[in-house]
């Protein structure tokens, strides 16, 4: 299992294309893929769970990833969050 707290970068937030970013990357893994903001946790192969969260930029989530490719998962997550979701002229 991995735990891994990443930072919203983004000027947005976690509005609907960063979360269907996120969803693509969970929903690709064999592994389990949580999302823990502001002590809820949701299951970040759903869109609705992510969208629910409200994220504001700045803040920290941690995911919690469990599987056989969690390592790639956790990986990918924090090349999307590095890269701002790919917004703000990435």
């Amino acid at each position: 299992m991995i735990k891994q707290k990443l930072i919203v970068q983004n000027t947005l937030g976690l509005h609907a294309r960063p979360a269907g970013h996120i969803v693509n990357v969970a929903s690709s893994a064999q592994s389990s893929v949580d999302l823990v903001y502001s002590e809820q946790r949701v299951n970040a192969k759903s869109i609705l769970n992510l969208m629910m969260l409200a994220i504001e930029p700045g803040a920290e989530v941690e995911f919690i990833i469990d599987g056989p490719d969690e390592r790639k998962i956790a990986e990918e997550l924090t090349e999307l969050f590095n890269n701002k979701f790919y917004e703000d002229g990435t």
